[in-house]
């Protein structure tokens, strides 16, 4: 069974949409681990804030066929594929890393660039799974994210309970 990381994010009715998701992929999935929902500014286009956190699901699933779930779960979510990649979204489910893959599995490059660029998504990853390798880099995502320019791009806690658990104040 692979322990896969997924990065999920939110602009439009963001706590319906983080909530719906959270939901499909327990559904899915079964136990989840999150991490503390973070609120940030749009990146790479004026918008709303964001919701994004980091989780953790194990899965038989190949890479391929669990991206296709999780296209799905986001259609079944309301997503806008017509939209250009830099706006707004109701969700938006990205595969950070898929076990000890690397490279292109299934046309979906891993570990995702987007942790070594983003602080909503290292910053979540790095609470979540501290002394976990970035695959590439050969460091924890803990020490990549001491490493990070955090002053490049501002994100914080914010409260947010899903099914009774607090995910804005500690990993879950």
């Amino acid at each position: 069974m692979a322990e896969v990381f997924l990065s999920l994010g939110s602009n439009i009715h963001r706590e319906r949409y983080i909530t719906a998701a959270l939901d499909g992929l327990a559904e899915r999935f079964g136990d989840i681990r999150c991490s503390s929902v973070y609120e940030s500014e749009a990146v790479g286009f004026d918008g709303d804030h964001f919701y994004n956190l980091v989780v953790a699901i194990k899965t038989y699933l190949s890479v391929g066929a669990l991206s296709k779930t999780l296209r799905q779960l986001e259609e079944e979510n309301d997503r806008n594929r017509e939209a250009s990649r830099f706006s707004a979204r109701t969700l938006d489910v990205d595969i950070l890393s898929y076990d000890q893959s690397k490279g292109v599995v299934d046309g979906i490059l891993l570990p995702r660039e987007e942790i070594l660029q983003n602080a909503f998504v290292l910053k979540p990853l790095a609470e979540l799974a501290p002394d976990h390798c970035h695959l590439l880099e050969g460091k924890t995502y803990a020490a990549l994210w001491q490493n990070f320019d955090q002053s490049s791009q501002r994100l914080w806690r914010v409260p947010f309970v899903w099914r009774g658990r607090n995910l804005g104040t500690s990993a879950s």
